[in-house]
């Protein structure tokens, strides 16, 4: 197929990240290392943006989307709009920087009344059918119609549609859903976590076109989420949750509490088993720790994704660790995945003596480590509002969806009341770097207005501000590991106060910076050869020191202006 703004993702070639976004990379990278995975094409960033720049679908277009559509045909022997073995799609969004809880996702497009009459027939499972018309036309209505609508289970379609008023054909569904993905890149969660994360508002979002697989369809089938190694410590060993007879979108969207990935195991061993397989040559290929979408149907694994997985500080620190020992990767690399903003929430207090008397409000997962005190809101706006006056707050939800973003960024941490470790509200909180507890039960949250102290790692909140204590980065075997490479490469030797007694011509910043105001540093710090003062572990800092000439920094803890410094140096 000759294009300008799509392309087929069927693993004869890898085509530019920037150009077909992360998702869709990944669904080539997978099918050229002949993996299971369901074939799809994607409409590229380059539409997105022609499309943002002129209001409407580029010339060409259209035809490229027919042609591809002609081709998921040919390739699964199913037909988009056809009553007879109709061919469902999901239709999924995709920058070229993976940005987790974006969720702008439709799934099972394409069926309509004749499909469901088809695929109840095929399948000899007509609940099976309906339950998968419901699930598209909620989705369609949330996304597309920005309409969000809960459809009675027990209803027929004739009455859904009363309520969801879709496009008349699939192939005008189809358009819908297209336009919704483009028209997100803009919305206001997406600017604010593009802002947050340093992410360029002018990449454009990748559409990509997938064949359904269905988790829903019957005892063997079930969709999951799993990591190749545990996104909270580091661990080596696979890390995952499991929801029999489900689609993806009941995992992410934390509105179901999913099973361990034992279960799978349980359920269905040799899915489990390839799963496993295919997870161990997924992290050898990429060399990094992998975030992994699968779907099982009737026993079939199929993934759907796979990149470079989110995770806690602990886990960058140990992974990072870890794969040099194995070889997977070298240092200068290891020092590369380990942030200085990453560093400094292990380093940030934790919880003191006195803790486990703590009165328990709320009991749930722990889904990101740390520990963070303030006043419960449950409105992601009063957050913001409340955040930007100066008060720490937790935002405390049922659970979060994207347009809780902006409240999410605000609060010190975040509880919910439902959802497992791969929800919505977990993966976000992980990549923001907040302490983080899901699954506390419906109702069972702490009440807005409240003190309380929010843990992370152990999933529980107390009442009231408890005591905390500092953790040691030399008592960390991990983090003075990094020390010891990442002094070996700094431009700038840093020293903790302890071993830095005689130097001479040492000035105190935190002494001289007694207005507090970040465009005074460059002049105090000018022409200074040695300086100390804890100002200087902020790595903004340390970055302003090496830029005046400053070849010595003494300031503890060392390693996040360490890590600072040689970021600067790359």
């Amino acid at each position: 197929m000759s294009s300008n703004w799509t392309v087929l993702l069927d693993g004869t070639s890898l085509p530019d990240r920037s150009l077909i976004g992360g998702k869709a990379w990944s669904i080539a990278r997978m099918r050229g290392m002949d993996l299971p995975v369901p074939p799809a094409f994607v409409i590229t960033t380059a539409a997105c943006n022609a499309y943002l720049a002129q209001g409407d679908f580029p010339e060409g277009l259209e035809a490229e989307i027919e042609a591809g559509l002609a081709w998921l045909n040919d390739a699964t022997g199913r037909h988009f709009g056809g009553a007879d073995k109709p061919l469902l799609l999901s239709v999924r969004s995709g920058a070229a920087i993976s940005m987790p809880g974006m969720m702008d996702t439709v799934l099972n497009l394409g069926i309509d009344d004749a499909a469901e009459s088809a695929l109840a027939a095929e399948s000899g499972l007509p609940d099976f059918a309906r339950d998968t018309h419901r699930r598209f036309l909620e989705l369609y209505a949330s996304i597309v119609l920005k309409m969000p609508v809960e459809l009675d289970h027990d209803a027929n379609p004739a009455d859904w549609r009363t309520q969801v008023d879709v496009p008349a054909t699939p192939r005008e569904c189809l358009t819908g859903a297209v336009r919704a993905v483009f028209d997100s890149w803009n919305t206001r969660r997406a600017k604010k976590y593009r802002e947050h994360n340093g992410i360029p508002h002018d990449m454009g979002t990748a559409v990509t076109i997938q064949a359904m697989v269905f988790g829903n369809l019957d005892d063997r089938s079930g969709t999951g989420v799993l990591f190749s190694r545990n996104p909270l410590t580091g661990e080596a060993l696979p890390y995952g949750e499991y929801l029999p007879r489900a689609q993806g979108e009941d995992v992410v969207s934390g509105k179901f509490t999913p099973l361990a990935l034992d279960a799978m195991r349980d359920l269905d061993p040799a899915a489990h088993t390839a799963l496993l397989d295919a997870t161990a040559r997924l992290e050898r290929e990429h060399r990094d720790m992998q975030d992994i979408e699968f779907t099982v149907q009737s026993g079939t694994l199929y993934l759907l994704q796979a990149r470079s997985a989110k995770r806690a500080p602990d886990a960058s620190v140990r992974a990072a660790v870890e794969m040099v020992g194995e070889g997977l990767i070298d240092i200068d690399q290891a020092l590369s995945r380990v942030s200085p903003e990453q560093v400094r929430a292990l380093l940030l207090p934790r919880l003191g003596t006195g803790a486990q008397d703590a009165a328990i409000v709320a009991q749930g997962e722990g889904a990101c480590p740390g520990v963070a005190c303030g006043t419960v809101v449950t409105d992601p706006d009063e957050a913001e509002r409340r955040a930007a006056a100066g008060e720490a707050v937790i935002l405390v939800r049922a659970t979060t969806s994207p347009d809780d973003i902006h409240g999410m960024i605000a609060a010190k941490a975040v509880v919910t009341e439902q959802g497992g470790s791969t929800s919505h509200a977990a993966v976000v909180s992980r990549a923001l770097g907040r302490p983080c507890v899901v699954g506390v039960g419906d109702g069972r949250g702490p009440q807005p207005g409240a003190l309380v102290t929010v843990d992370g790692e152990t999933g529980r909140v107390y009442a009231g501000e408890l005591p905390v204590e500092m953790p040691d980065e030399a008592g960390d075997s991990r983090l003075a590991q990094l020390i010891i490479w990442a002094r070996e490469r700094s431009p700038v030797r840093v020293l903790r106060p302890a071993d830095a007694a005689g130097l001479d011509g040492v000035i105190d910043i935190d002494a001289l910076w007694s207005g507090g105001e970040p465009d005074e540093l460059p002049a105090l710090l000018n022409g200074a050869s040695a300086a100390r003062g804890a100002t200087l572990a902020n790595p903004d800092t340390a970055r302003i020191a090496r830029a005046q000439g400053v070849q010595t920094i003494v300031t503890e803890p060392v390693l996040p202006a360490l890590l600072a410094l040689l970021g600067e140096a790359a």
